[in-house]
């Protein structure tokens, strides 16, 4: 029904609103815009979490044809290794950084996700690095700097560049600056554990794992999830070497700086389940609310929820846990 411009006096004598008129018209419009704009962002959501679990699919149909080609999914992350206080075959720990005894990484820390960019139409970027260099190398700086939409969640408005630091494991101590690189959104689950070697997930340094160990169940095994820069920053090309992971500052992961492993890696452990605010920032965490999309070995994807039981979410974090599961439980 059209609102009339003018209203007719009764000597035949038009009108325009008055102003009480106008500011109650006014009123209703914008009641009905009130309405209207939280059904608008629900939709434009659901379309950005549709693209979120088509990111994932792609990413699976990659890991699989990753897979038939070469007989394993791909190791999580290639590097070398500090053991025993000794720097493994690497001559380039700086030396006025103490050597940890602990497994740290050297380099040269190519991961799970660069191996996939020949099955994901991204050869011609997979070509063009030096693999023989670090990820950090100068010779590699251009691709590393590329964002691949594949890897970005839409929902999370991240930087598609971000800074790697060096800095001590305390949050006191002064970053120093190592490289740019990369946003990702998708980091690969490792298990139950804190990211590195002899994971019970899917995905460790330097291990490539085959269908035949998965005696869990593809179906009922996470391979990767979704990570907000909100809680820590990801990457799709690689580990820094001598990074550490610092959480963001104002946000909402725990205030523990981590290895640089899980810059491309995440893990189930610390009782927390995925959405969880205050977990550490090599967790999972979207933000598509109370939860996070996964993709499964089998390539199907999922959302799990932050309410989910946290025995069955470590249980479908595993490989050869040797628990049974059902769908429904998650």
């Amino acid at each position: 029904m059209a609102i009339p411009l003018a209203s007719q006096s009764r000597s035949g004598e038009r009108r325009g609103f008055t102003l009480i008129e106008l500011l109650v018209v006014i009123a209703i419009i914008a009641l009905l815009i009130a309405l209207l704009l939280p059904a608008v962002q629900a939709s434009r959501e659901a379309a950005r979490r549709a693209d979120c679990i088509n990111n994932l699919k792609q990413i699976g149909l990659g890991m699989h044809n990753y897979e038939s080609t070469h007989g394993s999914l791909p190791p999580g992350y290639v590097s070398r290794f500090i053991k025993n206080g000794q720097v493994f075959r690497d001559p380039d720990w700086p030396p006025n950084l103490p050597v940890p005894d602990n497994g740290q990484d050297t380099g040269p820390g190519w991961c799970w996700s660069t191996s996939l960019l020949p099955h994901l139409e991204q050869a011609n970027i997979y070509n063009q690095f030096n693999f023989d260099a670090k990820v950090e190398a100068p010779e590699n700086e251009t691709n590393r700097l590329v964002s691949i939409q594949t890897f970005l969640c839409p929902t999370d408005a991240a930087p598609r560049v971000w800074l790697s630091t060096y800095q001590g494991l305390r949050i006191s101590d002064p970053p120093l600056p190592i490289a740019r690189i990369s946003t990702s959104n998708y980091p690969a689950m490792f298990g139950t554990f804190e990211p590195g070697v002899d994971g019970d997930g899917l995905f460790m340094r330097n291990v490539s794992i085959k269908q035949a160990d998965i005696t869990d169940g593809t179906s009922s095994t996470l391979a990767v999830g979704e990570r907000s820069h909100k809680l820590g920053d990801s990457t799709w090309v690689g580990v820094i070497t001598f990074a550490i992971m610092i959480p963001p500052k104002f946000h909402i992961a725990r205030a523990r700086p981590e290895y640089s492993c899980g810059m491309v890696l995440g893990h189930s452990g610390e009782g927390k389940t995925p959405g969880q605010r205050f977990s550490d920032p090599n967790q999972f965490y979207s933000l598509h609310a109370s939860g996070a999309n996964f993709l499964f070995a089998d390539g199907h994807v999922g959302f799990i929820k932050s309410t989910i039981n946290y025995g069955v979410y470590t249980a479908i974090t595993t490989r050869a846990g040797n628990e049974v599961v059902a769908e429904k439980d998650y």
